[in-house]
């Protein structure tokens, strides 16, 4: 009677160990002395981005006659997809920090802010081809925040929303979401800086990852979901699954064993 209550024990202990808590699945957990509707501190607002090598601008152009503006801007523009117009008619930002305008010619950008780059646009049309009476208006966006996500996550690739503001969770779930068997408690992202690239950790299932500075994604950025313990010891990710597992283990090694000991 003590090796069946002994397997018992050891299936009861190993089911317990092994499946993932509710604690590693859930996002943006609240304290437990927070009361309900807390108000989230906004005191690390998220800072200006500033444009990098291989980022892709969008500029348009709108005046009164409009067809004055018409050579500055993309053709085919507004008939073009996502991916096409990202790669068709955006300005890349080349290794030296410039992109190519037409009759422009080259702008550095390297480190200047969307509204900045608008300025300078803007500044260089009034001086040689505008007058102030034409009222022009220029638009300067990223083409769309391009970003790599991979690892344990439901649709891994590179990804491009139309967004000028992208959160990490957003992310997460444009690209179906991380697997049970994801550590969300420990989001790796590879951003790049002018000096190369650093490495950040994000914790998706602390609230206070929403005060994190890495919390919005940024163009170009790697997102990681690394797998938990748990996928690689395969015995499941519910604690019934894990039951499932080993009772089947323990079954048939019961069964060896009684098979043995009636020899």
């Amino acid at each position: 009677m003590k090796y069946p209550a002994l397997l018992l024990l050891l299936v009861i202990l190993a089911s317990i160990s092994s499946c993932i808590p509710t604690k590693k699945l859930t996002y943006l957990q609240e304290s437990t002395q927070k009361t309900n509707d807390s108000l989230i501190s906004l005191q690390l607002q998220q800072q200006p981005y500033r444009v990098q090598v291989s980022d892709v601008l969008s500029i348009r152009l709108k005046a009164l006659d409009q067809e004055l503006v018409e050579f500055f801007n993309p053709i085919g523009s507004g008939s073009a997809t996502l991916d096409e117009g990202y790669y068709y008619d955006g300005f890349a930002v080349n290794r030296h920090g410039n992109i190519r305008m037409p009759t422009l010619g080259e702008v550095n950008v390297l480190g200047r802010t969307t509204e900045e780059i608008r300025g300078i646009v803007e500044e260089k049309l009034l001086k040689d081809y505008f007058e102030e009476e034409a009222n022009i208006f220029v638009t300067v966006k990223l083409a769309g925040i391009r970003y790599t996500i991979a690892g344990e996550i439901g649709s891994p690739g590179v990804k491009t929303e139309l967004a000028e503001k992208l959160s990490l969770l957003d992310a997460v779930a444009n690209a179906g979401d991380i697997s049970l068997t994801g550590d969300r408690q420990d989001v790796v992202i590879i951003r790049q800086y002018p000096g190369g690239q650093k490495v950040h950790h994000v914790d998706l299932t602390d609230i206070s990852a929403m005060q994190s500075p890495y919390y919005y994604v940024q163009p170009n950025d790697l997102i990681l979901v690394n797998p938990l313990p748990q996928k690689s010891l395969g015995a499941g990710t519910t604690g019934l699954d894990t039951f499932r597992t080993i009772l089947t283990v323990v079954t048939a090694l019961t069964s060896t064993i009684l098979l043995f000991t009636r020899l």
